[in-house]
């Protein structure tokens, strides 16, 4: 009995940081670890730097507008087809994103790519999952406070997003996409990297276990 106790309590204690076999189990099955779960290495960001940091092995967005985007060597970070996948924790009325096929701004809203966007409770009525100004998610299916995994895909033209082992977007995008004027028109597939979007000051999300595997 004692020494279940105290199994539980290291599990308990390593937070953030209880992932680091399920990374080392991914790392044999072609996935990369973008976050070294320490620093920001290996990412960049523009104004509002403050907007991101480290908090018990985990990326911490919280603050003004900004983008953590990732400028590191995998892929050189320029990525085609890929399957992109992190652990998401929201608290409550907050607001974030996860841009794919984007490239490095210095600031403002990301013009180039898709935004994946995280937001269970927040008063924006377009909730997690949903492919942004593109095929939207009016469902909730995570709560905040806790941890969920979101899941991108893209291959060739098509892009699949999942909430954990659920699928909530399968879009393929048209030869020749409608999309508004202005930067709405830059959201389309080409390639590019990650980054992660500060929404607002009142925003607080958590990110772990950044994961990429390219695929052909």
């Amino acid at each position: 009995m004692y020494r279940f106790s105290l199994l539980i309590l290291i599990v308990l204690s390593m937070g953030c940081n209880r992932s680091m076999t399920q990374n080392a189990m991914d790392s044999d099955k072609g996935w990369i670890s973008l976050f070294d779960g320490q620093t920001l290495n290996g990412w960049k960001v523009g104004t509002n730097a403050s907007s991101f940091s480290i908090e018990d092995g985990c990326i911490k967005v919280n603050g003004p507008k900004a983008h953590l985007y990732y400028v590191g060597d995998v892929e050189n970070h320029n990525f085609k087809n890929f399957e992109f996948k992190t652990k998401v924790k929201t608290m409550s009325n907050s607001n974030s994103g996860i841009y794919i096929h984007t490239k490095y701004q210095e600031t403002s809203w990301p013009k180039i790519g898709y935004e994946v966007q995280v937001n269970n409770t927040h008063g924006d009525w377009k909730k997690t999952g949903s492919l942004y100004d593109v095929i939207e998610v009016a469902e909730r299916y995570v709560g905040d406070d806790e941890w969920f995994t979101e899941y991108i895909k893209v291959e060739g033209k098509r892009i699949i997003i999942k909430i954990n082992d659920t699928v909530v977007v399968d879009y393929t995008e048209p030869d020749n996409p409608k999309r508004e004027e202005g930067d709405r028109q830059f959201r389309v597939l080409t390639s590019g990297t990650f980054a992660f979007q500060a929404h607002d000051p009142k925003s607080i999300v958590y990110f772990k276990d950044v994961m990429v595997r390219p695929l052909p």
